[in-house]
């Protein structure tokens, strides 16, 4: 019996998807304009997102629907921590802190990890997919724009236990498929999708503050006027596949 979660995911966060990639701060980047401060910001939140995020799914990786999505190769906290070291400096935990919607997010998936782990799902797909999706893609931009060396500050891209990435999102979508739950509980992961979406957007508005005093509101404006074509399919804003 299959589920369809994987087609009820893609269809069902599209519209998500996309208001996540028109946000200021994505745009900016996808066009190269990425600014340090603001980008080691995010990175920060990330590192608490994902150590939530991969504590809760390993608690519950006995779980029958957990079981379907517990990959550790997926695991971004310790590529974080590298990237976290390099921009912050040896002493970088005592330097970074969840900003208000990070603490949000947080809280989301602690919340339900308690009362309906199945909804981790939800978190999984949303972040997961759209890392391997839109990596590589945003790893040069990354790069680019900060002038970084390889190998420095872009370990959080970097899926090194997974040598096929399209050949993993496969059998990632068809785990998603064989999971034993109803369509009652396939249309609340959906939900809880597109409310994870709403909670990465509110970081990344969080972030905008700092890059229109970084590079003006002018270039800023300039650089979100129109809207972006099409699906890029990045994982700073996650993911519709």
């Amino acid at each position: 019996m299959s589920s369809n979660l994987a087609t009820k995911l893609r269809e069902g966060t599209k519209k998500a998807h996309t208001a996540a990639e028109n946000m200021g701060f994505i745009k900016c980047f996808l066009k190269g304009v990425v600014e340090k401060s603001s980008y080691r910001k995010l990175a920060a939140n990330f590192y608490f997102v994902y150590s939530a995020m991969e504590e809760e799914i390993e608690r519950h990786r006995q779980h029958p629907v957990i079981s379907k999505i517990y990959f550790p190769e997926l695991n971004r906290k310790a590529t974080l921590e590298q990237d976290l070291h390099y921009y912050y400096g040896g002493n970088w935990r005592e330097q970074i802190s969840a900003s208000p919607a990070c603490q949000e997010y947080v809280a989301r998936i602690h919340e339900v990890s308690e009362t309906a782990p199945e909804l981790l799902v939800a978190h999984s797909y949303t972040r997961y997919i759209g890392d391997l999706s839109g990596g590589q893609i945003l790893k040069n931009i990354a790069q680019r724009a900060m002038n970084l060396s390889e190998g420095e500050g872009t370990a959080f891209y970097e899926f090194d236990s997974i040598p096929d990435e399209k050949q993993f999102k496969a059998k990632y979508r068809q785990n998603l498929d064989e999971m034993p739950i109803d369509d009652a509980t396939a249309d609340r992961i959906v939900e809880e999708a597109n409310d994870a979406f709403g909670l990465n957007m509110k970081m990344f508005q969080e972030l905008e503050g700092n890059l229109v005093k970084a590079i003006g509101q002018m270039l800023f404006n300039s650089l979100t006027r129109r809207r972006v074509r099409g699906s890029t399919d990045t994982g700073l804003a996650a993911t519709a596949e």
